[in-house]
């Protein structure tokens, strides 16, 4: 099997980097952006025929999109209360 391109790790780091960053500063939406992430990880593990990172990466997809909506409306409600 041929080697997946360089590039595909430093992009596959920058959206886990970036959204594990972002939840630590209580942005909501900083989870869609690991969503994002792990839709990345999707066509890596397709494109590499590396099946197993489909199964995490789709449970990473359904909390962080759990999580996304759970902080949305807590951050909705939130204002509403100031």
């Amino acid at each position: 099997m041929e080697s997946p391109a360089w590039w595909w790790s430093w992009l596959l780091m920058s959206f886990g980097v970036t959204g594990l960053y972002l939840v630590g500063k209580k942005k909501w939406w900083a989870w869609l952006i690991s969503f994002a992430g792990e839709c990345l990880w999707v066509i890596y593990a397709i494109t590499t025929r590396q099946y197993g990172f489909v199964v995490f990466a789709l449970t990473y997809m359904v909390v962080f999109l759990k999580n996304a909506i759970q902080w949305k409306s807590e951050n909705v409600e939130d204002t509403v209360q100031l």
